[in-house]
């Protein structure tokens, strides 16, 4: 299952909600500001992170910059702690799966959540038609 993690102002966390719906891909919505985010998820989040904090911290943020704060200095858990006590410094919309973490909107790398079959069918046997469902695709044989 897919877990996009929101906040309710967030342009781009509706593109992706509006992407998911007409593809009839099943998510659920996680809206940070009011959801506290539990320390298993955060973890999730750092380890999926291809470049640490960077990928999901906006070091523009408000609270990082007037504060002055340093997370490349914390420990882990002083990190987790201030992201719960501070869920506004992550960036979004976040979305991850069992093997995959995007983070913000492109329409090009967010396709990789269409499952394989899918985007195969898609790709290579129909790629013109416009009368597919993108929610189900039924192959018949003839006998």
């Amino acid at each position: 299952m897919i877990t996009v993690y929101t906040s309710p102002s967030c342009s781009s966390c509706r593109k992706v909600k509006k992407f998911f719906e007409e593809n009839h891909i099943p998510y659920k919505e996680k809206n940070i500001l009011t959801q506290p985010l539990k320390d298993e998820e955060l973890k999730e989040l750092l380890l999926k992170s291809e470049n640490g904090t960077e990928d999901i911290i906006s070091t523009r943020c408000k609270v990082i910059k007037e504060g002055k704060v340093n997370i490349e200095d914390m420990s882990m858990s002083e990190l987790i702690k201030f992201i719960k006590d501070n869920p506004s410094i992550l960036k979004r919309p976040i979305m991850v799966d069992d093997h995959k973490m995007q983070v913000g909107y492109s329409e090009d790398e967010i396709s990789a959540f269409i499952p394989r079959a899918r985007r195969y069918f898609k790709e290579n046997i129909c790629p013109n038609c416009v009368d597919c469902d993108p929610g189900f695709v039924s192959l018949k044989r003839d006998n």
